[in-house]
């Protein structure tokens, strides 16, 4: 018995006023929901601005650079070797 009064939190609320909310809580929820419905509002208004689509009216520069076509960059064939980077040596063969 003595180790559940010791146990007990001096000052632990009880009665009548026990777990009921504080007007300053209703206030701060009623805030929370104006500016949710605010957020929605103004969200909703910039989604109908959006396009329909986001495809481009003239894909073909686009399409080139899909392809792996760049303007100025040679093709290399299949024979030929790749070219060796500008200031740097071929790798030596440590045998």
């Amino acid at each position: 018995m003595l180790l559940a009064v010791l146990a007990q939190t001096p000052g632990t609320p009880t009665g009548p006023e026990f777990g009921k909310a504080s007007p300053l809580g209703l206030a701060i929820v009623l805030l929370l929901l104006a500016g949710t419905v605010l957020l929605v509002r103004s969200m909703n208004r910039h989604l109908k601005n959006l396009p329909e689509t986001f495809e481009p009216e003239h894909p073909e520069p686009d399409q080139a650079a899909d392809e792996g076509t760049e303007p100025g960059i040679a093709r290399l064939t299949k024979d030929e070797p790749e070219p060796e980077p500008e200031g740097h040596a071929p790798p030596r063969n440590p045998a």
